[in-house]
């Protein structure tokens, strides 16, 4: 998206890993515009991935005969997924010990960030207390604020911001999409589908279980997103709602699920250099197929039909719905 001269981003919403994405990238473009961006994705995963050279969880001799990008027969993989399951990170990390979070520090510049005016970013945790998502705005990022983005409950403790301790962002936004309404001047919102919103069948073994309720809790705050969206652009529409007030924006969705299906949960942790350039050209490929079939109608409609999804939800799922009346009179 970076490297399409046509088009320009506005702002980015990241959580988690798309919280790291979103501020190297802003930091990319504060040096040196879009092609900037490129160069600073590249390079971030890039030390990612020697950073977790010297890390027990890699795949197996096995999994690397086979091609499978699998985690699941990684003796160091299977470890850890067993102790996260008995203990938590208090007792297994008391010192809070993350190599991530000085890799961050390493790399990410935040008064750039704080300064890069070309560039919108937003970036989401979970206040651990409320429940409830936080938003924060590019001048408020910082260190703390991506971690707290990207902290999984099982695996690190809660991070602290002026005492109120966040988890992952993507529990309760992920991403966040109203500030772009509220703040961004496009009126175009394109979101990059990671997580499965579909996944057939029903999982039968305890690990795919759990990684089947996480992509259902992480999918559920944009489903619940796209569908206030979809209701305020009905209102609009009927009138109820006024233009003057409120804006309908254009919603679009690059989708590469049907690739992601095909990686297990374990893959997730996996940061193999060769793993890392195969899930880029992914991304590339659909984007690029995405951005043949429509590009033209980018600033005149939307191509991801928000009425379809919810109503092929409501069909598969069924709904009870409940008329109330007052009795006192």
């Amino acid at each position: 998206m970076f490297e399409e001269d046509k088009l320009w981003i506005e702002a980015i919403s990241g959580t988690s890993a798309g919280a790291m994405n979103a501020v190297v990238a802003t930091q990319g473009m504060y040096d040196n515009g879009a092609a900037g961006a490129r160069v600073a994705l590249e390079e971030f995963w890039r030390a990612v991935s020697v950073a977790g050279q010297g890390s027990p969880i890699k795949r197996s001799p096995l999994d690397v005969l086979f091609g499978s990008w699998s985690l699941d027969t990684s003796p160091g993989y299977i470890m850890m997924d067993m102790m996260s399951r008995m203990a938590s990170p208090y007792d297994l990390n008391p010192l809070g010990i993350n190599p991530l979070r000085d890799l961050v520090e390493d790399f990410v510049d935040f008064d750039k960030v704080a300064n890069c005016q070309d560039m919108g970013l937003y970036i989401s945790a979970t206040n651990v207390e409320t429940g409830r998502a936080r938003v924060f705005h590019r001048h408020e990022v910082s260190l703390d604020v991506v971690m707290a983005s990207a902290c999984l409950p099982s695996m690190f403790k809660a991070v602290e911001i002026d005492g109120v301790p966040y988890w992952d962002g993507g529990y309760m936004g992920n991403p966040v999409l109203f500030p772009f309404i509220d703040h961004s001047p496009s009126s175009d919102i394109v979101i990059v589908q990671i997580n499965p919103l579909l996944r057939p069948g029903t999982p039968k073994q305890a690990r795919d279980i759990q990684n089947r309720l996480n992509e259902i809790t992480f999918n559920g705050s944009l489903l619940r997103d796209l569908r206030t969206i979809d209701l305020i652009h009905r209102l609009i529409e009927d009138g109820a709602l006024s233009n003057n007030e409120y804006r309908t924006m254009n919603m679009h969705m690059i989708d590469g699920c049907n690739d992601m299906l095909e990686l297990d949960a374990s893959s997730k942790v996996n940061s193999e250099w060769a793993f890392l350039v195969h899930l880029r050209d992914l991304g590339r490929e659909h984007a690029d197929r995405w951005l043949n079939a429509n590009f033209d109608k980018i600033e005149v409609e939307s191509t991801l039909d928000l009425r379809a999804l919810f109503d092929d939800v409501t069909a598969a799922h069924g709904a009870n719905v409940v008329e109330l009346k007052s009795r006192k009179d």
